[in-house]
């Protein structure tokens, strides 16, 4: 079995499309990957991550890229908070915001604790989507270590988190504030009317044809006017051709 089958095998299987992903760059990740744990062969790593839950789990945790905390990047959220003031919210008191790979949930929960403070009496709505559903369990469940909570400024820690042992909780009304469901961003249809999309370090790892679906599909499903927030290395230079402008280095606007 050579990459190529392994691919095809994990898109019948495990219903993920590595052909999306940048292949050179993905195989080493794989063959780093098996050698943890002492598989050379993609036949036997194959059988493996059908019979080990355990090995499995850890295989999407690694191709997905679970890599988050709380305000990652923190100026470029103190941006974000700018823009929803200044373009979302003086036409809007009902945003629809969606969180789109959002792993253990730092993101969802940093942008509803964003609107708490900012918009406490808007009726605003937050999805959250992955494609791992043991992550989304997880996200669901708003336990965190102290790893997670590094960029939470203290005023925020007191009042939206509850510390339990050594355990960090965040609050039951930051909690309802975010609906947990699984997505694809390659294969799923994708929901409409999104004043704010929120999509960071995840289009990277993907081959150049699939990111241009991809923000392609983000602009139709924005409301006009709607912003784009990507991550700190996913500047978007073409965006022009895909119906944005540009609000910031990172935040794009929906002509």
């Amino acid at each position: 079995m050579d990459f190529d089958d392994f691919n095809k095998w994990a898109f019948k299987e495990l219903g993920i499309n590595l052909e999306a992903y940048k292949q050179e760059q993905l195989n080493r990740r794989i063959t780093s990957l098996m050698s943890r744990v002492g598989i050379k062969d993609l036949n036997e790593y194959k059988k493996a991550l059908l019979s080990d839950e355990d090995q499995k789990q850890k295989f999407l945790d690694f191709i997905t890229i679970n890599v988050t905390e709380f305000f990652r990047n923190t100026e470029l959220f103190k941006e974000l908070e700018s823009n929803i003031k200044k373009d979302l919210l003086p036409k809007n008191n009902k945003l629809k915001i969606w969180s789109a790979a959002c792993s253990i949930g730092c993101e969802p929960y940093s942008i509803a604790m964003i609107m708490q403070e900012i918009s406490p009496t808007g009726k605003h709505s937050i999805i959250a989507t992955d494609i791992d559903s043991t992550i989304l369990k997880k996200a669901k469940e708003g336990v965190f270590g102290e790893a997670d909570i590094k960029n939470v400024q203290k005023n925020i820690l007191d009042k939206y988190f509850i510390k339990e042992d050594k355990k960090i909780i965040v609050n039951k009304n930051i909690r309802s504030m975010v609906t947990f469901k699984k997505h694809d961003l390659i294969v799923d249809k994708y929901e409409k009317d999104f004043d704010l999309i929120v999509c960071r370090n995840v289009v990277i790892y993907f081959k150049n044809d699939v990111k241009k679906v991809i923000f392609q599909r983000f602009n139709e499903s924005l409301k006009k006017g709607g912003l784009l927030f990507v991550g700190a290395t996913e500047s978007i230079y073409n965006y022009k051709e895909y119906g944005f402008e540009k609000v910031s280095t990172f935040i794009y606007k929906k002509v």
